[in-house]
């Protein structure tokens, strides 16, 4: 490689048009920044661009031969798409020299309209396998801001196995969840982090309890308050990794932040392309730098796991908090009531829709059958100290559901890298008489693998399907159903399911994830764990308790992530006539026993068969793990970036 003022992009934030400049005169190469609707900042009314300033930004920077990056990167939902139409035609006249997509409509629509817009993937489309970068060159995306999950060797491996153009955070508030993979604030709050409007729950305080007795195994109160991320110690590591753009995250920071963090970036960079071998960090400029801090710093999993020292644990140093713990609604809460006794019920499709329930085990999978279940999905995530299916299981499972006249579907996980790729692909070569009749997929790693298989594709809820033109882009790459987003109101649910041409499934019942992290909190905070002395703790079952009392469960699955739950679980049965005009109705009964399972399977069949169950109903709120909740249903609608 040779090294010049090229070879790498310092790509710097902007909320205001005083912070743009800011950036240019303290020396970014390039700006992002967005403007009053559709992007990922829109919680100030002062902040981001107008329309006329959008495009005075762009002429400024190709003045001073810089370059200019729109955010167009939240989810867009039904009532959006038509003003979002009028603003890529805005877009595409003033030219900027890309747009940061998270939503795959935009990338659908530029395509349709024939737009001539570069697009770059934004880092919340959990990008974090080469089977996904592959995918996405094919549709002629130009650059990927890569999951701030993965180490500057998996980027050196991205980067040679595909030759893309790579983009990766180098300084900034950072979450704790897997990139795209929180629907905390978006459920609880009607206010998604995937549109803009984190309420960041990650910020609160948590204590980290034994969820049967509920004893408090540790003295941390901001557990998942994640450090600032901080490169500028490592930027020879970034260039040598094959980084093309280092990004520093701030649209809401001013000025003065701004140029401080820009020049300093500017100052490290040009110093090691202008003498790689003789660099070294002045350790007076980087305690000037250190002191200036917000949080305190860390590098992620840049090089290694996080531990402890990379979480602000005390919340001393944060801030601003958005919002602290509240009680979930229950699910038959009058607010609750009184929005679906306002709502008409989806009109679609005749026939009953069909029941779906996603499971762990092997006899949760035959008591489903049993009690009615259409279709069942297994494999993918399988939670201790519960086991992931052996070929074996998944023949006995494939039998008992076909004998019944039941579908039967491969799930794979939600967070895919390239080693559970590799499996997969082995796997599949491995099913000589265990015949599914389809795949469940996550991501776009595992839908572009799966174009090589002769198995239906299902897209899960991790694809934040939000709108009807992401489900024809999503049918038009062989998908034959998908799971709507479970951050939509009802009334925006019904909108998708009503003017899709793919059929919608809809999650109505069960125990979901508000956040997925590489974190293991297990590992991090229980006093007694220890690799090597006492694994087995990874197998109990421990919670975290928000400051309201609520209780989250913990889950460690096979592959090490952890998922926390929200405190109830979802019920939509009292509602179930509203949503009977879908293709297909979920429960997420994963996390539950076989008895639970059988009786929640039979309730809603017989629900949606027009029996009685009542009774049943009862029965299942005494031996549920958790009380019901509403999940988003008692919000009318997810807020928009448009008011």
């Amino acid at each position: 490689m040779t090294l010049s003022k090229k070879s790498v992009e310092l790509l710097a934030p902007a909320g205001t048009w005083d912070a743009f400049t800011a950036a240019i005169d303290a020396g970014a190469d390039a700006v992002y920044l967005g403007g009053k609707h559709f992007n990922m900042r829109v919680h100030k009314n002062d902040f981001n661009l107008t329309d006329d300033e959008l495009k005075d930004a762009v002429n400024f920077a190709h003045q001073h031969e810089k370059k200019i990056y729109i955010t167009l990167n939240n989810l867009i939902s039904s009532e959006e798409i038509p003003p979002l139409k009028n603003y890529l035609q805005f877009l595409e006249k003033i030219q900027p020299d890309a747009l940061i997509v998270q939503d795959l409509s935009v990338i659908h629509l530029i395509n349709e309209l024939n737009l001539k817009l570069p697009i770059h993937a934004s880092v919340m489309m959990n990008i974090n396998n080469i089977s996904a970068v592959k995918f996405l060159q094919n549709l002629g995306v130009k650059r990927i801001v890569l999951g701030r999950e993965l180490s500057l060797k998996d980027v050196s491996l991205i980067k040679e196995k595909t030759d893309i153009e790579v983009e990766y955070f180098v300084h900034g508030d950072m979450c704790i969840a897997v990139s795209g993979q929180c629907n905390h604030s978006g459920v609880i709050f009607g206010q998604s982090g995937s549109r803009g409007r984190c309420f960041k729950p990650c910020r609160w305080k948590w204590k980290f309890i034994d969820e049967e007795t509920h004893e408090i195994l540790d003295d941390f109160s901001h557990k998942t308050a994640l450090n600032d991320m901080c490169m500028i110690r490592n930027i020879p590591d970034m260039i040598q990794a094959g980084v093309n753009s280092f990004k520093i995250e701030g649209r809401m920071r001013p000025p003065e932040f701004i140029s401080r963090i820009t020049s300093a970036y500017r100052k490290i960079i040009d110093d090691y392309i202008a003498d790689p071998t003789g660099f070294s960090i002045d350790e007076d400029f980087w305690k000037d730098f250190y002191e200036k801090r917000v949080r305190n710093f860390t590098t992620t999993f840049a090089f290694a796991p996080p531990t402890k020292n990379d979480i602000g644990l005390s919340g001393k140093r944060e801030p601003r908090f958005f919002s602290a713990g509240v009680i979930e609604k229950s699910y038959d809460d009058d607010e609750v009531k009184n929005i679906f006794n306002e709502e008409k019920p989806i009109k679609k499709f005749e026939n009953k829709p069909s029941l779906n329930v996603r499971v762990s085990t092997l006899d949760s999978a035959k008591s489903a059958v049993e009690n009615g279940a259409n279709l069942i999905y297994v494999g993918g995530e399988i939670f201790r100290p519960n086991k992931p299916f052996t070929l074996k299981d998944f023949k006995s499972a494939v039998n008992f559901a076909h004998e019944h006249g039941a579908k039967i579907i491969l799930n794979t996980p939600r967070v895919t890298r390239d080693k559970f790729l590799n499996e997969l692909r082995e796997f599949l070569k491995k099913l000589d008489g265990i015949n599914f009749d389809g795949v469940l997929v996550s991501n776009l790693g595992t839908l572009n693998l799966m174009k090589n298989f002769n198995l239906p594709i299902y897209a899960d809820i991790s694809f934040n399907l939000f709108n009807e033109i992401s489900a024809e882009f999503l049918k038009n790459q062989g998908i034959v159903q998908a799971a709507a987003s479970i951050e939509l109101s009802f009334a925006q649910v019904k909108s998708i399911v009503e003017k899709s041409n793919l059929p919608i499934e809809i999650i109505v019942h069960g125990s979901n994830e508000s956040m997925i992290c590489e974190h293991n909190f297990i590992k991090l905070y229980h006093p007694n764990y220890d690799d090597f002395a006492t694994p087995e703790l990874l197998n109990k079952h421990f919670a975290l308790e928000d400051s309201a009392g609520e209780i989250h469960p913990l889950r460690v699955d096979q592959f090490g992530y952890n998922h926390i739950y929200f405190a109830k679980d979802l019920c939509l049965l009292p509602y179930l006539e509203k949503f009977l005009g879908a293709a297909a109705l979920r429960i997420d009964a994963q996390d539950y026993s076989t008895e639970v399972t059988a009786l929640t399977t039979k309730i809603y069949r017989d629900a949606i068969d027009g029996k009685s169950y009542e009774k049943d109903f009862e029965e299942l709120k005494k031996i549920a793990p958790r009380r019901f909740g509403c999940g988003v249903y008692r919000f009318k609608q997810s807020k928009n970036s448009i008011d």
